[in-house]
C-alpha cells in the first residue's frame, strides 16, 4: 500500500505517482494565482479581472496551439459536459475572486476545502470509487476544520464567506467532471474549451465594467502573469487526474492550505487567528490520514 491509499503495482505505480507530482505543483500554481489576484482585486473589479485573466490564457494557447492542433482544439466527445465544466470554472472564479477582495488568502484558501471534501464524499456515487468508512469521518472532520473557521464569532466577511462556499460547489462539479472526462478528452482541450468559455461569457457584459481602466506597468505584468499561470495550473490540474484517481487526488488539496498562508503571510503580513489555524490543523490532519489510509475497507 503506497501513501496515496493505492495498490500501485508496475506498471501504475509510475503513473499514479506522476498524477500526484503533477497536482501538487497545481496546487503551488493556485496559491499564486490567489496571491495575485487579491492584489489586483483591490483596484479592478471582479468582472473585468476574470475577463483579463482569461482573455490571456485563451490568447496565449490560441497562439501557441492553433497552428499545430489546428481544428482540434474544438474537437470533444462529450462536448456538451466539456462546455459544463468551463463554465463551472468561470463561476468559481467569480466567486472566488470576490471572496478574496473581502477575506485573507489563508481563510479563502481554507474554506474553498469543502471542495475536494465534497469530491471525496461524492466520488463513490458519482464515479464509482471506493471510499471506505474511515474516509467518511476525513470528510466530517474536514466540515468541522472549516466550521471552525468561518464561525460567527470570527468577524469574516459574510459575503466573502457564501461566495466561497458557493465556489466550493462548483469546484467539486469541476474536479468531478476533470475526472469524468479524463479518460475520453484531452487535457488541452478541455483547457481551451474552459478558457474560451469564459472569455465569450464574459465578453457579452464587459462594455459595463470597461470603465477608468488604466493598469500601471506593473499591473500589466501582474495580469500577463495571472493568465499565463492560471493556464498552466489548470493544465497541469487536469493532467494529474488523468493518472490518479479523484478520491487519492483529492485529500492532496490540504497541501495548498500551506502554499496560501505562507504566500498571504509573505505579501500581506496576515496570520490566522487561533481558531482558525485550529480548524486549518483539523482540515491538514483530516487530508493527511485520507491520502495515508486511502481505500482500505476501514
Amino acid at each position: 500500500m503506497s501513501l496515496t491509499g493505492f495498490n500501485l503495482h508496475a506498471p501504475h505505480q509510475t503513473q499514479a505517482l506522476k498524477g500526484i507530482a503533477l497536482y501538487v505543483a497545481a496546487l503551488f500554481l493556485f496559491a499564486c494565482v490567489a496571491v495575485t489576484t487579491k492584489h489586483l482585486a483591490a483596484r479592478y473589479p471582479v468582472f473585468l479581472l476574470t475577463w483579463i485573466r482569461f482573455s490571456i490564457q485563451w490568447l496565449a494557447m490560441s497562439v501557441i496551439l492553433i497552428p499545430k492542433e489546428r481544428g482540434n482544439l474544438l474537437i470533444a466527445r462529450r462536448k456538451g459536459l466539456v462546455i459544463v465544466r468551463g463554465a463551472c470554472m468561470l463561476i468559481m472564479m467569480l466567486l472566488i475572486t470576490t471572496a478574496l477582495q473581502r477575506m485573507p488568502v489563508a481563510e479563502v484558501t481554507a474554506i474553498q476545502f469543502l471542495a475536494p471534501l465534497l469530491v471525496t464524499l461524492f466520488a463513490k456515487y458519482i464515479l464509482g470509487e471506493t471510499i471506505g468508512w474511515v474516509r467518511g469521518l476525513c470528510v466530517a472532520a474536514g466540515f468541522a476544520g472549516v466550521l471552525l473557521i468561518a464561525r460567527p464569532a470570527g468577524h469574516l466577511d459574510v459575503i466573502g464567506i457564501a461566495c466561497v462556499f458557493l465556489a466550493a460547489v462548483m469546484d467539486a462539479a469541476y474536479q468531478l467532471l476533470s475526472r469524468l472526462l479524463g479518460n475520453t478528452e484531452r487535457s488541452v482541450v478541455m483547457l481551451y474549451y474552459s478558457a474560451l468559455v469564459s472569455v465569450v461569457c464574459l465578453s457579452l457584459g464587459l462594455p459595463g465594467f470597461w470603465i477608468n481602466f488604466e493598469p500601471t506597468r506593473l499591473d500589466v505584468v501582474l495580469f500577463l502573469w495571472l493568465g499565463f499561470v492560471g493556464g498552466i495550473g489548470h493544465f497541469v490540474f487536469t493532467s494529474a487526474y488523468r493518472h490518479t484517481p479523484a478520491s487519492a487526488l483529492a485529500p492532496l488539496s490540504y497541501l495548498q492550505l500551506f502554499w496560501a498562508g505562507l504566500l498571504g503571510w509573505l505579501f500581506f503580513d496576515h496570520l490566522p487567528s487561533g481558531m482558525s489555524l485550529a480548524g486549518m490543523v483539523v482540515i491538514v490532519a483530516a487530508g493527511g490520514i485520507a491520502a495515508v489510509l486511502g481505500r482500505r475497507a476501514f
